[in-house]
């Protein structure tokens, strides 16, 4: 068996795009390309392939990575060759390699996310980075979430890893964000946007996904 690592882009025409449509694009394009799937066994099979960490609807990513697991081989060109001309605008392979089918599971080593979030403000640019560094000094930063089952309430500072001013305009700027995203709790960049008095950030990007193997 193989396992075939992909890192690609998703691009503003597909934001919107729920993760389980997501799921059923690759899914499409694998198979019209003709790459030979593994499937899980049981009552139900399914193709053995997995993302990283969900993307949540309107943010777009510049570096997002899938396994996916093929029961025949495939050079990495003849897979990306293929799968190419099958996806749709908006999603682009960057890159793509084999690795030993008996590691972990891609979920289990994704240990953090960076994020570009941009957002209009009224603030200069002193008073955005000390906005940043004050919310960096807090020991804890209690938070809710609203949910279909109910609110949940934790500390918003353990999610946080480092925050930095990538650019400011008048009127305008661009926050860098590094985010715990494990299995322990994932850092919501609007929600730290909201915690930094930008409520209404105007794009956020996924940058970049931190494995633990990397």
């Amino acid at each position: 068996m193989q396992r075939i690592r992909i890192r690609f882009s998703r691009g503003e025409g597909l934001k919107f795009i729920s993760h389980l449509d997501i799921m059923r694009l690759w899914q499409r394009a694998l198979q019209r390309a003709g790459i030979p799937l593994a499937y899980t066994e049981g009552f139900s099979p399914h193709p053995r392939i997995s993302l990283a960490a969900p993307l949540a609807v309107g943010v777009t990513s510049q570096s997002e990575f899938m396994d996916v697991f093929c029961d025949k081989w495939v050079s990495p060109h003849s897979f990306t060759a293929a799968v190419s001309q099958q996806l749709p605008p908006g999603i682009e392979i960057s890159q793509v390699h084999m690795i030993a089918p008996t590691l972990p599971s891609l979920q289990s080593q994704v240990s953090h996310a960076e994020y570009e979030v941009e957002a209009e403000t009224d603030k200069d640019q002193p008073a955005v980075k000390a906005a940043l560094a004050s919310l960096l000094s807090l020991e804890q930063l209690p938070w809710h979430h609203q949910r279909d089952t109910g609110t949940r309430n934790y500390d918003l500072r353990a999610l946080i890893d480092d925050l930095w001013l990538v650019s400011w305009r008048r009127g305008h700027c661009t926050i860098g964000m590094s985010l715990r995203c494990d299995s322990s709790g994932s850092g919501r960049p609007e929600q730290v946007a909201a915690a930094l008095d930008f409520s209404h950030p105007t794009a956020i990007r996924r940058t970049k996904l931190i494995l633990k193997t990397s």
